[in-house]
């Protein structure tokens, strides 16, 4: 471990903190820490960090300066300088951030989300004191980690809800989130699945290209009037956090959910049966063996040619594969939310697409379907 000068603020104090490969090469993750209770087990922290975190990245930490709840530091340009300065546009940066950091490492997400591999919020805050952008889908194809505590007193709820809201319901991420027991206090528990979160996502990009992102408004499809995904009226449903992902409110009629599976299974060589990954009562669409297929990409299960499900009747959404730049624009459009393990472990362009509320939304969300059942067949 590696203890000098801070090298972003220039004071004497220590520190950037670096340890791990050496190799420029080598992905990079950069711990921001504020100056809250949390900030002042530091040495405990980067400890606890030290024994968890994947072998075979680079790894440094920095303390932030003191800022107002919700607010990140008055100039993150700085620390993005010196990030740029350590690893080229291609070599995988994550970002986290712990208490009173969260809002830098948050910040500078919100200000470039194509530059970071992910990020991951423990036990803080978005910035929304900040004039930076957190509209519907900015940060689709970006992981986030968010973890709270369940009775966190250091933390305004306000800004705790505000942030779970928004990264769960319209950022687009794929989200883990997690509320763990106790309160402002960074646990094993939290570190232990940080780092299994931090493997998965850099193995996924070690063995992955992932295609180039296409600029918002420009994605076509081909199955829409016109070409363009409407937006979704409304607010977003109540999703669940975790895996098994569901919608939790708004939900679909059960006649209209009868009606778009019968529209699924009569689109060209689907056939149905239950889900092989989904919870019990789902209902999966397949295309057979003798029926041309498109990329690994465009599945749920691959090698059984499931590439959507539509969830029992209590829950009325579906999962299904796009194409990168078309899962995008159902995000930023609002009708869907990311699959929590997409970019993980699974394709990227997974997403689950709510269910429709009216004979309008399920012309649409056929429409959606279409778009996948086309990219599995390798249209």
């Amino acid at each position: 471990m590696e203890w000098g000068e801070h090298r972003v603020t220039g004071s004497a104090s220590p520190l950037i903190t670096r340890w791990g490969s050496p190799d420029p090469e080598a992905p990079l993750i950069m711990l921001f820490q504020g100056c809250d209770a949390l900030g002042d087990s530091h040495q405990a922290d980067l400890a606890m960090f030290v024994r968890c975190l994947p072998d075979g990245a680079a790894y440094a930490a920095v303390r932030v300066p003191q800022a107002a709840p919700g607010h990140a530091p008055a100039d993150l340009a700085p620390f993005r300088g010196w990030i740029d300065q350590q690893r080229a546009p291609e070599v995988p940066v994550v970002l986290v951030g712990v208490g009173g950091g969260a809002a830098a490492a948050g910040g500078m997400l919100l200000a470039d989300p194509a530059r970071f591999a992910a990020a991951a919020l423990l036990y803080g805050t978005l910035p929304f004191g900040s004039d930076l952008p957190m509209t519907r889908g900015r940060l689709a194809g970006t992981p986030v980690f968010l973890a709270h505590g369940a009775h966190d007193l250091v933390i305004p709820l306000e800004l705790q809800r505000r942030t779970w809201d928004y990264l769960v319901r319209d950022s687009g991420s794929p989200l883990w989130a997690q509320r763990q027991p106790g309160g402002h206090e960074l646990t094993a528990e939290t570190v232990s699945g940080l780092a299994g979160w931090i493997e998965a996502r850099l193995g996924f990009l070690q063995r992955t290209a992932l295609a180039a992102e296409m600029p918002a408004g420009q994605a076509r499809w081909l199955t829409l009037p016109h070409g363009r995904l409407p937006e979704r009226r409304g607010e977003a449903p109540e999703v669940s956090v975790t895996t098994p992902q569901q919608q939790q409110s708004q939900n679909a009629p059960p006649a209209l959910q009868e009606a778009l599976f019968n529209r699924i299974v009569g689109l060209e060589g689907v056939a149905t049966a239950p889900s092989a990954v989904s919870v019990p009562g789902a209902r999966a669409f397949f295309l057979g063996s003798g029926t041309p297929r498109g990329p690994r990409e465009a599945f749920i299960v691959p090698d059984l040619g499931e590439f959507a499900h539509l969830h029992p009747a209590y829950d009325g959404s579906l999962h299904l594969a796009l194409p990168v730049e078309l899962a995008h624009d159902a995000l930023a459009n609002g009708w869907a939310v990311a699959h929590p393990l997409a970019g993980l472990r699974i394709a990227p362009g997974i997403v689950m697409i709510f269910g429709p509320r009216d004979p309008t939304e399920l012309g649409i969300v056929t429409a959606i379907v279409q778009a996948s059942h086309a990219y599995a067949a390798g249209n």
